[in-house]
């Protein structure tokens, strides 16, 4: 029994990681330490990013919401945290960059 309590010891392990999300307005990253055990969902809940951003929801039912680590976009249902990742909360955008870059076409063209 002993040695199966060292050996679990053994495998959890302490990650230095960081959560981000940002608005137009401001951005926040918070930096954590967690254990390898963590998962995504609970890194963002633990880093309360959510105080910072109230009038949005960071929950895994949250529809449309999307997450990545380093400008790569992961399932946060299964991803594994790794040493230094910085999860990246993605907030939907209200128009497509091409709906965008077509908008300021036609005001150009108004001119």
């Amino acid at each position: 029994m002993k040695s199966d309590k060292v050996k679990d010891l053994k495998t959890i392990s302490i990650l230095n990681i960081e959560v981000a999300f940002a608005t137009p307005e401001k951005q926040k990253i918070i930096k954590l330490i967690v254990k390898n055990t963590t998962s995504v969902f609970e890194a963002i809940t633990q880093s309360n990013i959510a105080l910072e951003f109230p009038t949005y929801s960071f929950t895994p039912d949250t529809p449309n919401l999307n997450i990545g680590i380093f400008g790569k976009k992961i399932d946060p249902q299964t991803y594994k945290l790794k040493p230094n990742d910085r999860i990246e909360i993605y907030r939907p955008l209200n128009k497509s960059p091409n709906q965008k870059r077509l908008e300021r076409i036609k005001l150009n063209d108004n001119k």
